[in-house]
């Protein structure tokens, strides 16, 4: 345990919906749901309501009367978090992101640039909130999780300063859902046995909660409501996957919805490899259904890629893959692609697009100088100055036979 308290745990305030409220000035102080059929995420003057993620939109309305339903503006939340983590590493390098919307910070570098890190934590939520006009929470703590907890106790919109030698006082009282790891599931199990909050989880024997939820869960929640975490801020862990995820609310699984979307967030993460010279062989495509249920499908190719139209045809011969195996399943709420099994991408050996048949064939072959001459205006212009038209696979949607054959169940 460090002897101060140097980490922040920053986490923008319902990230969606606040974005909602940012680019739709009238949807300020209103309850407000991003989604379709299914809620994605509520404001907090929706969940005031009882409105919650996962809910159907037609239970949310029949809650809060007053809800205002919006599609969502996914490339704006990219943008718009991305402008969040710059603001943090302005502060620091050692900052770890874990999600679009929320990070580590090791501030105990910066002190005596910056002055003490509640000080910093105050600069980084005043200047969030008047340069991209969102609101964020702070957590300010001596190990990463009391930060997160932290957090958590600070929402929506405040700080919380967790002090040296007062961890265990403010962390007992609290329930035990606000712990890292602990879902409904888990906090349902821990209440049968009369644990509710983090230092009844403390105090109980390690055998029975070991027992009750696995040696290895177990273990570490114990000793994470003991404040046991000795994990550090990380920056330089190397990636072993890079991946996209778009929720769409409630849409028919039809040709322009997926070649769309997918060509949208394969444009994204073919993108990010090329950035960082790498380039992967695994190609998996995660697909929603509007109750929630998900399928994945992975192809692996024999040689990597990381063409934005390459990776495009692959993405979405997989999610046709998926979608046929499940004919009565027609709408779906989110696609996500991600590439993995990465190697440097100079290891490259280019294949020339002879008898390049097969989608795997086209998409290994896919000419990289398109990517590369699109990277340069972007980086020159802004990522809007250009883009990719939208390439329709050749046999009219149908599924192709080598996906039938390699996809991953």
């Amino acid at each position: 345990m460090r002897d101060e308290a140097s980490i922040l745990h920053a986490d923008l305030d319902a990230f969606y919906a606040s974005v909602e409220q940012l680019l739709d000035p009238s949807l300020a102080g209103r309850p407000v749901a991003v989604g379709g059929g299914v809620v994605l995420a509520a404001s907090y003057e929706a969940r005031a309501c009882g409105v919650r993620s996962g809910m159907a939109s037609w239970r949310a309305r029949k809650l809060c009367p007053a809800l205002r339903v919006v599609g969502g503006h996914y490339s704006e939340y990219q943008q718009l978090g991305d402008q969040v983590m710059s603001v943090l590493r302005d502060f620091t390098p050692l900052v770890e992101r874990i999600s679009i919307d929320e990070a580590f910070l090791d501030v105990g570098g910066a002190v005596h640039l910056f002055g003490a890190p509640p000080r910093m934590a105050t600069e980084i939520r005043r200047r969030v909130r008047t340069e991209i006009g969102l609101p964020i929470s702070v957590g300010v703590a001596s190990t990463k999780h009391l930060a997160k907890v932290a957090s958590q106790v600070a929402k929506p919109d405040g700080l919380v300063v967790v002090e040296p030698g007062g961890e265990l006082d403010f962390l007992h009282p609290l329930p035990v859902e606000l712990m890292w790891g602990v879902g409904p599931v888990t906090r349902e199990q821990l209440a049968r046995a009369g644990i509710r909050t983090i230092g009844e989880l403390a105090a109980a024997r390690g055998e029975m909660v070991q027992h009750l939820l696995g040696r290895a869960i177990g273990g570490r929640l114990a000793a994470l409501a003991s404040d046991s975490d000795p994990r550090r801020v990380q920056t330089s862990r190397r990636a072993h996957s890079v991946g996209a995820q778009a929720a769409l609310g409630r849409r028919t699984a039809d040709e322009e919805v997926l070649r769309t979307t997918l060509g949208f967030l394969a444009d994204r993460v073919a993108g990010r490899l090329r950035a960082t010279h790498r380039a992967g062989r695994t190609v998996t495509v995660r697909v929603r259904f509007a109750d929630l249920r998900a399928v994945t499908r992975s192809l692996t190719i024999p040689d990597p890629l990381c063409s934005t139209l390459g990776l495009t045809d692959l993405a979405c011969g997989l999610a046709r893959t998926a979608l046929d195996d499940h004919p009565d399943e027609r709408e779906i709420s989110l696609l996500a692609v991600s590439v993995s099994n990465l190697m440097r991408e100079p290891a490259l050996q280019l294949r020339l697009p002879l008898g390049a048949e097969t989608a795997v064939d086209r998409a290994v072959a896919a000419d990289p100088a398109v990517d590369r001459a699109v990277d340069a205006i972007r980086d020159k212009f802004g990522r809007r100055a250009v883009g990719y038209a939208t390439v329709v696979f050749s046999g009219g949607g149908r599924v192709p036979d080598e996906f039938r054959a390699l996809a991953e169940r």
